[in-house]
């Protein structure tokens, strides 16, 4: 295997995992999975710090260019694209298409990712409700899926960037999918985000990165979190 995926069936673990299944679909590209356990604080073990000194997941070592190492999930993205997507088919070969797909990255990842993640730990994990921080986190979802939504509508668009599929889409799916189970909220009042959603949704590399390292259920139930 040329490729190692260190990761967790989180929305940003998925982003590596569905980008991976993509790639293997369109050119047989072989990798693995060691999944990490957060039971056991794997995460923070020296040998993972070597590959990750930022402690998180994902993670990917590229046995094929001298075991390195690559963290930060739209940082994997990039370097995937840049060295296992010869045809362009995921990252676009010209300066502006590149250049709108990398904003729209950096907006997941400095915003929607974040933001996100925040609403999910004081909804589902905070040892006490703090009605601010539920509101003021699930308020800023809100207003990242009115970006979304607006940006879709015109045209309409399919897609987030350069008028088709690609890892700016891969990016910002995992946490759209969750969004029931992070913020309690559905998508109505976001038909265009819905749409996205559910078009990226039916691609079956997606289907089968979601489930890596474990299974999701998300996409077939409709992305609500069945108890």
């Amino acid at each position: 295997m040329s490729l190692t995926l260190y990761t967790v069936g989180t929305p940003n673990g998925q982003k590596a995992s569905i980008f991976l299944e993509e790639l293997k679909a369109r050119y047989g590209l072989d990798y693995k999975v060691h999944a990490i356990s957060f039971a056991n604080n794997e995460q923070k073990e020296e040998w993972f710090l070597k590959i990750n000194p930022n402690g998180r997941i994902p993670a990917l070592v590229d046995h094929s260019r001298g075991d390195f190492a690559v963290f930060e999930s739209g940082a994997i993205l990039l370097y995937l694209a840049e060295h296992y997507d010869p045809e362009h088919v995921f990252f676009p070969e010209d300066s502006n298409g590149r250049s709108e797909v990398i904003q729209w990255i950096m907006w997941q990842m400095g915003g929607l990712g974040p933001m996100q993640g925040q609403a999910g730990h004081f909804n589902k994990f905070a040892p006490e409700k703090v009605p601010y921080a539920i509101k003021r986190y699930n308020d800023e979802v809100s207003r990242l899926y009115s970006v979304m939504e607006r940006h879709l509508s015109q045209g309409p668009r399919e897609y987030l960037a350069g008028g088709k599929y690609s890892i700016a889409d891969i990016c910002s799916f995992g946490w759209v999918a969750a969004h029931q189970f992070s913020t309690g909220s559905t998508l109505d009042a976001f038909p265009h985000l819905n749409a996205w959603l559910h078009r990226i949704a039916k691609r079956a590399p997606v289907v089968s990165g979601m489930d890596i390292p474990n299974k999701n259920t998300l996409i077939e139930n409709d992305f609500k979190v069945v108890v």
